[in-house]
């Protein structure tokens, strides 16, 4: 929005044609995304205590959650609101890339919102039916993915990058369709199952969101793009300045989400943000790198699968409790412990996707 406010007032003093430049509105987008949310949190943190907007603790867990009953939840909503309005501050509007990621976002935010109004102020345990939300993230998913299909005009939007082989890029076709829908509904769900405890999720969504920011930099630059070996695709530069208000308004979730958190994002955070990353991976063609990056999503997920497979299977379980970060609670890690591990891991895990820019 202030793009265009800046381009008119460029014919008046040129000093304005410093907001043309993409990395000078990714560090405002940051800045703008964390301040919104310094600024919203505590607010928001006294309304849903006033509201009574609880997190109910499941007494089958490890028995220092449940000293977290009542702690305040749907804090999701304060990421979306720094995210959404620093992303229309600072982006260009008029590219398709960045409005993809929006609509996308909000969708499954409002699904997480539902799921959570039902669970803390209806009170009922099961929230959305498990059913219905699914259908509901494929819709949104899947006309994503059709949109980005036929709205798509050159062949590398619609190929498969392989990571560390430049020469490895096949044309998918119509399985675009069908790896789109999965890596969004996938990260989607893999990050909601990750949130288990406090900060565990935000930090690698935070390292995961800068990645795809350099990504997506360097995707849509021609000269870096050509210098790395790396299919050119102009509009992903824009998405720079969404992955940098994604960063900024994770940290200031942060602020009040690390340990002992004052407040829990909830499915409407926890479902908005991974399908935000999935939708970026997708636009910048690096599904797979996510895939590397976002290892931790991928374990909690692998965990629960496991288990229940082995479960249903064997009638045992392999681990104490799934999620694995429970798992770990339950041998006696105490929480913060488990928590920076666990982004140590996410760290490394994103500094070897990064490296696949390089090393192909």
């Amino acid at each position: 929005m202030l793009v265009w406010l800046a381009d008119y007032l460029t014919q008046f003093e040129s000093a304005f044609n410093v907001f043309s430049y993409l990395t000078l509105r990714a560090i405002l987008s940051i800045l703008t995304a964390l301040l919104v949310a310094l600024l919203l949190g505590p607010r928001l943190i006294k309304s849903l205590q006033r509201l009574q907007i609880g997190q109910t603790v499941r007494d089958d867990g490890p028995q220092s959650h449940l000293s977290k009953s009542g702690t305040p939840t749907m804090g999701g909503v304060l990421i979306l609101l720094a995210v959404l309005g620093s992303t229309l501050l600072w982006a260009d509007l008029s590219n398709r890339y960045v409005w993809v990621v929006l609509s996308v976002i909000t969708g499954f935010g409002i699904i997480g919102f539902v799921d959570d109004y039902r669970k803390v102020v209806r009170k009922d345990p099961k929230g959305l039916i498990a059913k219905w939300k699914y259908i509901w993230q494929s819709i949104i998913a899947s006309a994503a993915a059709i949109y980005l299909f036929l709205s798509s005009t050159h062949p590398a939007e619609t190929s498969l990058l392989v990571p560390f082989f430049k020469d490895v890029m096949p044309q998918l076709g119509l399985l675009y369709l069908l790896l789109t829908y999965f890596v969004i509904v996938g990260t989607s769900n893999a990050v909601n199952l990750t949130d288990g405890l406090d900060g565990l999720a935000i930090m690698p969504t935070v390292m995961v969101a800068a990645a795809l920011g350099i990504f997506a930099y360097v995707t849509g630059n021609v000269n870096f793009s050509e210098y790395l070996q790396i299919p050119y695709l102009p509009l992903t530069a824009e998405l720079l300045v969404v992955c940098a208000a994604l960063v900024g308004a994770g940290l200031g979730f942060l602020w009040f989400n690390t340990y002992p958190a004052l407040v829990f994002m909830g499915d409407v955070g926890s479902l908005s943000l991974g399908a935000a990353l999935g939708t970026i991976a997708v636009l910048v063609r690096q599904e797979l790198v996510l895939f590397i990056m976002g290892g931790v999503f991928v374990m909690e997920t692998l965990s629960v699968m496991l288990q229940v497979g082995s479960y249903k299977l064997r009638g045992k379980r392999i681990f104490r409790m799934a999620p694995i970060h429970h798992h770990y609670e339950l041998k006696g890690w105490p929480e913060p412990r488990v928590i920076v591990r666990f982004w140590i891991v996410s760290l490394m895990l994103v500094l070897v996707g990064l490296a696949t820019l390089k090393l192909r």
